[in-house]
C-alpha cells in the first residue's frame, strides 16, 4: 500500500530538513529522489512544484512546498507528535525568521551581495551578524527556539544553523554550537541523515 505522505527531495538539498521533520512526526512516508536538472524541470514534477525545486510534500491531494511550510504543515497535520506549542508566538517568529531574513542574509554572504546603505531599508533582511545575534539570544534564554520544548521551529531553523556552521557559511558561536549539539542528538535526525547519506552514496 502506497504511503499517504510522499516527499520529493534530493539527498543534498533542503529536502533533508523535510525528511527530518517526517521522522519526527513518525508517520509512514515515501521519498522520491530527483536529480538536479531535467528531472526537476519535467512536466510531471512542475505540475507539483512550478518552481522546479525540492522539497515538495504531497499528502493525499494536498501539495506543500518550501521547507519551513512543510515543517509547519506536518506539525499541524499530526498534532500528536507535539511539534507545535500552544503559544505560537515565538514558534512562528523563529520558524519564519530562519526561512526569511536569516537564510537571505546567509545567501547574500555566500554570493557576495552587498546591499548599499541607502538601499538597506528596501530589503527584508539585515546584516548576518545581526541575525546571528538574535538567534544567539534566543537559544541562550531557552534550550529551544520556541521555549523549553523542541518544536518544528528547531527542525527548520535549527537545520539552517547546523548547516551553516558545518559548511562555514556562518561563524561558530558557543551558544549556537551548544544548541546544535542538543538538537543534533535527536534520534529522528539520525535516522533521516543516515537515509539521505545512503542515498547520496548510491548516486556517487
Amino acid at each position: 500500500m502506497a504511503a499517504d505522505l510522499v516527499l520529493y527531495s534530493n539527498p543534498m538539498s533542503r529536502g533533508r530538513i523535510a525528511r527530518w521533520m517526517l521522522e519526527e512526526v513518525g508517520q509512514p512516508y515515501e521519498v522520491r529522489y530527483l536529480d538536479y536538472g531535467e528531472a526537476m524541470k519535467s512536466p510531471e514534477y512542475l505540475a507539483i512544484n512550478p518552481m522546479g525545486k525540492v522539497p515538495a510534500l504531497v499528502h493525499g491531494d494536498r501539495i506543500v512546498t518550501e521547507y519551513a511550510a512543510i515543517c509547519a504543515y506536518l506539525a499541524d497535520a499530526f498534532p500528536e507528535a507535539g511539534l507545535a506549542p500552544k503559544d505560537r508566538s515565538s514558534y512562528y517568529r523563529w520558524l519564519f525568521f530562519g526561512a526569511g531574513p536569516f537564510e537571505a542574509a546567509v545567501i547574500a554572504k555566500i554570493c557576495g551581495w552587498i546591499v548599499p546603505d541607502e538601499q538597506r531599508g528596501r530589503v527584508g533582511f539585515g546584516p548576518l551578524d545581526t541575525a546571528l545575534d538574535a538567534l544567539e539570544r534566543a537559544v541562550t534564554d531557552h534550550p529551544y527556539l520556541a521555549g523549553d520544548s523542541f518544536s518544528a521551529a528547531d527542525v527548520a531553523t535549527g537545520s539552517q544553523i547546523g548547516f551553516g556552521m558545518h559548511f562555514g557559511t556562518i561563524e561558530k558561536r558557543p551558544a549556537l554550537e551548544a544548541y546544535w549539539a542538543r538538537i543534533n542528538a535527536r534520534p529522528a535526525l539520525g535516522r533521516a541523515s543516515a537515509a539521505d547519506d545512503a542515498a547520496r552514496s548510491e548516486k556517487e
